[in-house]
């Protein structure tokens, strides 16, 4: 459950710093297009041709942060190089040692090209429109902000039904709460969105992504960056498409992490949570409160079954309306996504207190559940 993108009336936090320094103002820059990637061998290719060609090759790199996978993702990767070499493009394949995206972002952000300037992510999960580079580097030259946001659409594959009913779960309210980065909304300055550009000096002043993080490292960045005195630009002219999960155990541990990350964010901040925040705690409460008491108080039942039958009506109503039957599973899908999130939210929570031991960044082992290098940042 993302955070709301709210409007940033007059730029800065109070009692910011002074404005940092922005991107050079030339009109062509140097651009370093950073794309975490794990076990991506079915998305990486579409990806990297979606940014082929997006800016010069004289004044672009791609880098391919692998966070050690074991399909085909690197000989992709490299066939891909191969195919673009003559062009002049740089498209080079790093490891990452420390696997996820934070950690791929910000040693892609120190091992960049001396002359660049604006350093782009572009996660491995997604597909990139045209004019989608050059348009996040204008508005980031233009607005003089820190860094630029864009919206993001949640599109299936053909070949997956039960992908199609998650990504309509995605992009409803219910799902969303109706973060603008998550559906269209106006061009401007915002507190969070889905990280597109930033300006490269700036981000590495702040040391980048906090890598203890997994998941909600944005967020997390994005509070930094206003309380430095930075500036959010979102531009909605250049939606990101993102293909969801394809299995509801795997979106119930997605967005497990998703919640734990936002507590995280919270505590580490000091920040109160928003009542959207708060929304898949009270259902998961009503749920379990309901339950419990059913034995003593058969009628306050009704409160554990309230949740999940506007989740499944919903589902139903939008199976009927889009004369999809696939869509039934939607239902399905809001439960899993809120349920995870709350789950993990509380996780962190319980687990305030106690001493955490720093996160392993070897290069090989599991990766937190619900984990991967080349999803979108929340």
């Amino acid at each position: 459950m993302s955070d709301t993108t709210r409007p940033v009336v007059n730029g800065p936090a109070a009692g910011a710093q002074s404005p940092p320094r922005t991107a050079a103002t030339t009109d062509q820059p140097f651009v370093t297009i950073v794309v975490p990637a794990l076990d991506e061998e079915g998305y990486i290719e579409a990806c990297l041709l979606s940014l082929v060609g997006q800016w010069r090759a004289d004044a672009c790199e791609i880098l391919v942060m692998d966070g050690g996978s074991r399909d085909a993702t690197a000989a992709i990767v490299r066939a891909v190089a191969a195919r673009h070499a003559a062009a002049g493009l740089a498209i080079r394949l790093l490891d990452n040692p420390g696997r996820i995206q934070s950690a791929a972002v910000n040693l892609a952000a120190r091992l960049a090209d001396p002359r660049c300037t604006v350093l782009l992510r572009a996660d491995a999960h997604a597909a990139y429109p045209p004019g989608f580079v050059r348009c996040c580097v204008a508005e980031l030259l233009r607005t003089g902000a820190t860094s630029v946001v864009v919206p993001m659409r949640n599109v299936a594959r053909a070949d997956a039904p039960l992908q199609r009913a998650i990504a309509a779960a995605q992009s409803s309210r219910l799902g969303n709460g109706g973060s603008a980065h998550r559906i269209a909304a106006t061009s401007r300055f915002v507190e969070h969105g889905h990280h597109a550009a930033f300006d490269r000096d700036f981000f590495l002043s702040l040391g980048g992504y906090d890598e203890s993080f997994t998941h909600n490292e944005d967020a997390e960045f994005d509070h930094r960056q206003l309380m430095a005195g930075g500036r959010i630009w979102m531009c909605v002219d250049v939606p990101v498409t993102y293909f969801p999960r394809r299995a509801l155990h795997s979106l119930a541990r997605q967005y497990f992490q998703h919640g734990h990350g936002r507590a995280r964010t919270l505590l580490k901040h000091r920040l109160p949570p928003r009542p959207r925040q708060m929304a898949p705690v009270v259902a998961l409460g009503s749920v379990a409160g309901g339950l419990a008491l059913a034995p003593v108080a058969p009628g306050v039942a009704v409160m554990a079954l309230a949740y999940p039958a506007l989740c499944l009506g919903w589902g139903a109503a939008q199976a009927v309306t889009r004369r999809d039957p696939w869509l039934l599973a939607s239902g399905a899908a809001l439960i899993a996504m809120h349920m995870g999130w709350a789950n993990g939210f509380i996780r962190a929570v319980l687990r305030r207190r106690r001493p955490s031991a720093p996160r392993p960044r070897a290069a090989s082992g599991s990766l937190p559940a619900g984990a991967r290098a080349g999803d979108p940042p929340s």
